[in-house]
């Protein structure tokens, strides 16, 4: 071999050895570029999961303002989500589901409501309670009657306004009456705790049997008067997924923020007591 030779093969010897390097860095390169889709494709996976969609939650007249709040929450800590609301009484909303009514969530007032829908195979799992109700006398403000207690509402002449016996508070208010010996004729009987305040609010009534959190809830249009029979009377409110849900996850996920510590400020800051 010839000195010419020699100095030639040590340039390619080199030469191959700088590419064999690039293309190790090509291979690192393509691996790295591959992991990175991979995980981008993860975190395109995880995104995907997130809750979407419409809610339909069927609850008790009486937690109207808070749920209402929560609904607002949930839309915005879930961008994309809708939740739609029906609150009426209990005993109604109940029938409602089991005639086949669509809807993922059922937040009721009392466990007997609750009950109807378990009952019927409408719920999944085991329905939990997220709060209790306490009953409070509404009165006209500045309470012009004077009434200080549950005896004060069997007072003659005085219009008086309870909900419905069928209706978790009117059964919570003959709970209280039921054990103080006390029969009283009300006006009328009410659907709903919500319809039974407005009678007080618009002066067709006196005084109604409902729960605290209305009484909250309704400011300076009435006046609440306590009464220590409504400690027997206290309601649990108990909350669940429906069977026939058409979003499961949305449905959790707002009972997951009922549930939550967030959720439960909204509700004790409307008067509503905890599970």
């Amino acid at each position: 071999m010839t000195r010419t030779a020699r100095r030639n093969r040590r340039p390619l010897q080199v030469a191959g050895a700088g590419a064999a390097a690039l293309l190790a860095l090509s291979a690192c390169s393509s691996s790295d570029d591959s992991s990175s889709a991979k995980s981008d494709s993860s975190a395109s996976a995880s995104g995907s999961d997130k809750v979407s969609g419409d809610v339909t939650v069927f609850a008790a007249a009486s937690l109207k303002e808070s749920f209402e709040a929560l609904g607002k929450q949930f839309e915005k800590e879930h961008p994309g989500t809708k939740v739609t609301f029906s609150f009426g009484g209990s005993d109604s909303l109940a029938a409602s589901i089991t005639g086949g009514a669509p809807a993922d969530v059922f937040a009721s007032a009392s466990p007997k409501t609750m009950k109807i829908v378990t009952d019927a195979g409408d719920a999944t799992g085991t329905p939990a309670t997220f709060v209790r109700n306490e009953l409070e006398i509404a009165t006209l403000p500045g309470n012009p009657d004077k009434i200080a207690s549950l005896k004060d509402l069997t007072k003659s002449g005085l219009k008086v306004v309870l909900c419905d016996k069928e209706v978790p508070c009117g059964g919570a208010a003959q709970k209280a009456l039921d054990a103080s010996k006390l029969k009283l004729a009300p006006v009328s009987y009410e659907q709903d705790v919500k319809a039974a305040l407005t009678k007080v609010e618009l002066k067709e009534a006196d005084a109604a049997v409902v729960y605290k959190t209305d009484v909250h809830a309704a400011g300076d249009k009435v006046e609440g008067v306590e009464f220590p029979e409504s400690a027997d009377a206290i309601n649990d409110y108990p909350i669940t997924v429906l069977k026939d849900t058409k979003n499961a996850e949305a449905a959790k996920a707002f009972i997951a923020l009922v549930r939550s510590a967030e959720g439960q400020k909204v509700l004790s800051e409307a008067g509503f007591l905890k599970p």
